[in-house]
């Protein structure tokens, strides 16, 4: 009984697995990047390895902040990076966005050209929008 059902089933996987797959094509409306875009994905920035929680420095390799958080822009033409920078054990701290093309990567540090401890404290502030609770996040 068993070989009954295990034989049509194997030729089944068989069939279905000399099936060729689709593949994305370039321009195509399908679900997920073109094969053009691939390209720039592989190549691009990963925020879970490569920014998030990272140190920022500045051009004089001073550590000016840490990336806390990504912000994608509603029409994604522009994604900010939110540094926590000043502050001392949490006290009087503040979060700033940056640009993400403003962000250098160099020799494996992210590097934000002209910045010092004191042009970030400078800047406006970064607060998060209130959700429909009430509450930021």
């Amino acid at each position: 009984m068993k070989r009954a059902v295990l034989i049509p089933f194997a030729s089944a996987v068989l069939i279905l697995g000399a099936m060729p797959a689709e593949a994305q094509v370039a321009g195509s409306t399908v679900l997920g990047v073109s094969v053009a875009e691939l390209r720039d994905v592989m190549e691009g920035w990963s925020a879970k390895r490569q920014i998030l929680g990272q140190p920022v420095y500045s051009d004089k390799q001073e550590r000016i902040g840490t990336v806390d958080d990504i912000i994608i822009s509603p029409n994604k033409s522009v994604s900010y990076g939110i540094v926590g920078a000043g502050g001392f054990l949490g006290f009087d701290r503040r979060d700033v966005a940056i640009p993400v093309n403003q962000f250098k990567l160099t020799d494996g540090k992210l590097v934000l050209p002209g910045a010092t401890k004191e042009t970030l404290a400078g800047m406006p502030p970064f607060e998060y929008a209130p959700t429909s609770e009430g509450r930021g996040r």
